[in-house]
């Protein structure tokens, strides 16, 4: 049982250092441009399904409360979250609208969206960005294996370029926490420090 601990851990530790090697500077420019919107009186949204959904609901928590500095909340939300407008379109339309139909109700010039997919490939997060685009609506994509057909959707693709679930999903949490405590460098921190 040890030994499948520390070979899990390995391979976790493999794919995340490749991942901050190959997307440090993609990771600054995400929390850049998210503060960017914050700091323009806009939003965040963040979708993905399964295991992408808790992580956009979790980073949407950091935001909206707080992550470790003490400041104001800032305006994230988690298109996950809301099962009578989730169900409703899924049963009425079809689940591949389920985030697209909340972009198109809510989403402005000036927002971001953060995409989480670890294929790449989800058709519900495929649809939301493709509105985001039409709509001025930054996209940054978190996403496994190659990419996907997102890769080459969204505005900025921080890809974990890993097949195994787990272990860009942990990857994805990392780059998260990350851009939450770069979002309130810049818009806190930075200022206070006089940098």
């Amino acid at each position: 049982m040890e030994d499948i601990i520390r070979r899990i851990w390995q391979e976790s530790e493999k794919v995340i250092h490749s991942f901050i090697d190959d997307n440090a500077s993609g990771i600054a420019t995400a929390a850049q441009k998210i503060a960017e919107a914050f700091a323009g009186d806009h939003r965040l949204f963040l979708c993905g399904n399964g295991g992408s959904a808790a992580d956009a609901q979790h980073l949407a928590a950091e935001f909206v409360n707080r992550f470790q500095l003490e400041r104001p909340p800032l305006p994230a939300i988690a298109l996950t979250t809301d099962t009578s407008v989730i169900t409703s379109i899924g049963n009425d339309y079809s689940f591949d609208e389920i985030f697209a139909k909340q972009i198109k109700a809510n989403g402005t010039d000036g927002d971001v969206l953060l995409a989480i997919s670890t294929s790449g490939n989800s058709r519900n997060v495929v649809e939301a960005v493709k509105v985001a685009a039409r709509r001025g609506i930054y996209t940054i994509g978190l996403l496994g294996g190659e990419g996907g057909d997102l890769k080459s959707l969204v505005n900025l693709a921080l890809v974990a370029k890993c097949r195994v679930t787990a272990r860009v999903q942990e990857a994805h949490i990392l780059a998260g926490h990350i851009i939450c405590h770069l979002t309130d460098y810049i818009l806190f921190e930075k200022h206070l420090q006089g940098l």
